[in-house]
C-alpha cells in the first residue's frame, strides 16, 4: 500500500548530532568554570559523560528523557563538589541553547519539501531537540518527544500514538531513523514499515539480525524508494 505518512527520527537522521553535543558540552563546562568552579575542577567533560552513561545503564528509563539524565548527572556532581544545586537549572538552559544549534544535512530540506507535497509528515524522538528553535517545526504535522509522551522508542505505543495523531493506520506509515534498535525494530514492532537511514554505509543490520524494509544512504535514495512505493 502506498504510504500516507512518513515519520522521522531527528538526531543523526536529519542532522549530525555528535559535533553539536561536543560543542554544547564544551560550552557547558566553560559555564561551570565560571558559575560552579568546584564542579568544573573536579569533573571533566569525559568524567561527567561516563557518570551519565553509568546512570543510564542503571536506570534505563532515562532513555525517554535524556535532559533529565543530564540534570541528574549534574545534580550529583554539584552535590559531590559542594556547589549550590540551584545553579543546575541555569546550566541546563545554557546547554540546551547550544544543543539546538544543529545544521541539517544538505539533502534534508529539499527532501522534506518534496515529501510534504505528497504525504503527511511527523517526527518521533527520544532526544531533546526543539524543532521550533531549530526552524523545522513547520514541516511536521505531528512531533512527539519521548520526554513529553512518557514512553520512549522502541516501545510500540509512541509509534502508534504518532500514527493516531496523523489519522493513519500503522501499515500506512513509514518510519525513518538511523538506529536499528530504537527506530527500525521499534517501528516494525508497531506495524509500520521502517527505513534505516544508514549514512555511514554500515552493514550492522546483518550482525544485529535486523531486516529494514529499506536501507538508504541519504535523502536522495529515500526519495527514490518512496517514489517506487507511491507508484505501486
Amino acid at each position: 500500500m502506498p504510504p500516507k505518512a512518513i515519520l522521522f527520527d531527528l538526531d543523526d537522521t536529519l542532522w549530525p548530532i555528535a559535533p553539536v553535543i561536543a560543542a554544547a558540552e564544551t560550552l557547558l563546562h566553560d559555564w561551570l568554570a565560571t558559575h560552579a568552579p568546584r564542579v568544573a575542577q573536579q569533573f571533566s567533560i569525559e568524567v561527567l559523560r561516563q557518570h551519565r552513561l553509568a546512570m543510564l545503564n542503571a536506570q534505563p528509563h532515562f532513555h525517554g528523557n535524556l535532559i533529565e539524565l543530564r540534570r541528574a548527572g549534574l545534580l550529583s556532581a554539584f552535590e559531590a563538589a559542594g556547589e549550590d544545586p540551584a545553579l543546575v537549572d541555569g546550566a541546563i538552559v545554557h546547554f540546551l541553547a547550544a544543543r539546538n544549534r544543529v545544521q541539517p544535512y544538505d539533502d534534508v530540506l529539499p527532501g522534506l519539501a518534496w515529501m510534504r507535497q505528497r504525504m503527511l509528515l511527523g517526527s518521533i524522538s527520544n532526544g531533546n531537540a526543539d524543532l521550533e528553535i531549530i526552524g523545522l517545526a513547520q514541516h511536521f504535522k505531528v512531533s512527539i518527544a519521548a520526554s513529553e509522551f512518557g514512553v520512549a522508542k522502541p516501545d510500540a505505543s509512541i509509534f502508534l500514538a504518532a500514527c493516531a495523531a496523523l489519522d493513519v493506520a500503522p501499515h500506512e506509515a513509514v518510519y525513518v531513523g538511523d538506529d536499528l534498535y530504537f527506530d527500525v525494530t521499534g517501528a516494525q514492532g508497531a506495524g509500520m514499515r521502517a527505513v534505516w537511514m544508514n549514512r555511514k554505509g554500515s552493514d550492522a543490520h546483518l550482525a544485529a539480525g535486523v531486516q529494514p524494509d529499506a536501507i538508504c544512504g541519504n535523502f536522495d535514495e529515500l526519495l527514490l524508494w518512496l517514489q517506487g512505493q507511491l507508484e505501486d
